[in-house]
């Protein structure tokens, strides 16, 4: 299920460049999808590539590569969402998804080999148009109780009956009210709001609860209400100095004051709604389960989902380079235009700790088939 929104300006205000926003926003593509710029290249242009284990990537491949095949006709896009022509057709993919299903297991010469004589690079976006920008999600960790009991008083809602995708529903505030109280739909009880925040922020999460067992909660629906960025509300206001100004902190001033905290979230009617996950996860949006450290959110009206990615970011705040192979495989509220994704550190503490201030420029690249890049370039001669 999708990953709703991050709290994505807790470094800085997110902009696209005003080259990708001239370029790329909006502007309808040959099939009715964005247009979006390629630029072939070759695998020695790609920073990073030959010290990447690679084979690590290809089981997130094949997960992809296994939604896809569920689909009936060869003829469609590889995302519904991008249609595209550039990326290919189906049946452009379905050949290498079965060759890579066949891979022998972290064998990383052989992966090397298949990527290298199947795929051809493409930059995402044109060489002048700037960076784009890549920052981090995870899997949150929280502790919680299956009844109202002690110190465990915020609900985490399962999806109203009721509740029509694209239509609007109750808001935060009124939720936050008790609109929902009593109507059967607590999945599971927090210990703080500020915890159903993360939560929602995340899209998915795993519970520990009071027996110590582990509930997994994934994405259900929202109450298709705007997203206002309320990290970004709060760096604005200047109630933490921007030289600390982090994840950390907006958690840490939250829980310090929880009345302005309060009246803070209810400025972001969005609301999210989740439902208990049996079996792995997280789940994203494409419905593979997502990989730890191989799987980005991408905007899949412009990069369609299960295609395999380069990614080069370098995190503008700390000495961190993110150079592997990933793959389109989720999307999010906040995760908007072509030169936009956010990396899948995985769960845990860890995870929390890396992804959570992670803020990076940088470019990725499409692997296209051979034979559609090949298409590619003689269309445009």
């Amino acid at each position: 299920m999708a990953i709703v929104f991050r709290a994505s300006a807790l470094l800085g205000a997110i902009v696209l460049t005003s080259c990708a926003v001239g370029r790329f926003a909006g502007e309808p593509g040959a099939s009715g999808g964005r247009a979006v710029g390629l630029a072939p290249a070759s695998f020695a242009q790609l920073p990073g590539w030959n010290s990447d284990r690679v084979a690590d990537a290809v089981p997130a491949f094949v997960k992809s590569c296994e939604r896809a095949a569920q689909r009936r006709s060869d003829a469609g896009p590889l995302d519904p969402a991008a249609p595209n022509p550039d990326f290919g057709a189906l049946r452009d993919w379905r050949p290498l998804c079965r060759e890579a299903a066949a891979l022998p297991r972290g064998d990383e010469r052989t992966a090397r080999r298949f990527f290298e004589a199947n795929f051809v690079p493409a930059l995402i976006g044109d060489p002048g148009c700037g960076a784009a920008l890549f920052t981090g999600y995870w899997e949150a960790e929280l502790n919680g109780s299956k009844t109202r009991e002690a110190r465990y008083q915020t609900p985490v809602y399962r999806r109203p009956p009721d509740l029509v995708d694209g239509q609007p529903y109750l808001d935060r505030g009124a939720i936050e009210d008790g609109a929902l109280a009593g109507k059967g739909l607590e999945a599971v009880w927090l210990e703080d709001p500020d915890d159903l925040f993360v939560l929602q922020m995340q899209g998915s999460g795993r519970v520990r609860l009071t027996d110590g067992s582990i509930m997994r909660l994934t994405y259900a629906g929202n109450n298709s209400r705007p997203f206002v960025d309320i990290s970004a509300l709060l760096r604005d206001q200047g109630a933490i100095p921007k030289a600390q100004f982090s994840e950390k902190a907006v958690r840490a001033w939250m829980r310090a004051h929880s009345r302005e905290a309060k009246e803070l979230r209810r400025k972001d009617p969005l609301y999210v709604f989740f439902e208990e996950r049996h079996g792995d996860g997280p789940v994203g949006y494409q419905g593979a389960v997502l990989t730890a450290e191989r799987s980005l959110a991408v905007d899949h009206r412009y990069i369609p989902l299960g295609a395999p990615l380069w990614l080069d970011a370098h995190d503008r705040y700390r000495p961190v380079a993110v150079q592997r192979l990933v793959v389109a495989q989720d999307t999010g509220d906040g995760i908007t235009g072509p030169l936009r994704g956010d990396f899948y550190w995985g769960s845990g503490k860890q995870a929390a700790a890396r992804g959570s201030d992670f803020y990076a420029d940088g470019r990725y690249w499409v692997l296209l088939p051979r034979n559609v890049a090949i298409r590619l370039v003689a269309a445009r001669d």
